[in-house]
């Protein structure tokens, strides 16, 4: 399998972790933490759930995995995840020394690989993640787009126009 297939297989994965949080009602974002081929971290995201602020998909991934090897150093692995990572999540990635990061859907509100800030090129970081964004964007985004847009429907007022005094009579 080429690195190219491989990472599909595993943004794949990522994506099927987002739809769980969407149909849990919670931003479809999803991860996988993978080290010499095999998954050994899911995440998606449970901020709303959890009531935690901190319990985004790459957190929750990256926590799986660390369990999973026994350590919190994620040293040669790679984080595979729907959206562009924000400021939070990309210290995390860093200060857990994943080696590779490759996400879907850039992020120009709060994307902090390249969008608003790059903080894995920041040269005074001590840690540099190899960073890989774009891949399978169209649907990582689109499953973004959908849940939002259900979200905006469901906020909007309902109006009556076939009330019983919509014609000013009783």
């Amino acid at each position: 399998m080429t690195e190219s297939s491989t990472d599909q297989l595993f943004m794949q994965q990522a994506l099927q972790l987002a739809a769980e949080a969407a149909a849990l009602g919670e931003v479809p974002v999803g991860a996988v933490v993978v080290k010499d081929g095999i998954i050994i971290g899911r995440g998606r995201n449970a901020t709303i759930s959890g009531n935690d602020p901190t319990a985004h998909a790459e957190i929750m991934a990256m926590r799986d995995a660390a369990a999973y090897l026994g350590n919190y150093r994620l040293v040669d692995c790679s984080l595979y995840v729907t959206l562009e990572p924000c400021a939070m999540c990309s210290g995390a990635i860093q200060h857990a020394r994943i080696t590779r990061l490759v996400y879907g859907a850039h992020d120009p509100k709060t994307g902090c690989c390249g969008s608003v800030l790059d903080l894995m090129a920041e040269p005074r970081l001590n840690h540099h993640t190899q960073v890989a964004g774009g891949l399978l964007a169209a649907d990582c985004g689109q499953i973004l787009s959908d849940f939002f847009a259900v979200r905006r429907r469901k906020a909007k007022p309902v109006t009556d126009v076939a009330s019983p005094d919509a014609d000013g009579g009783q």
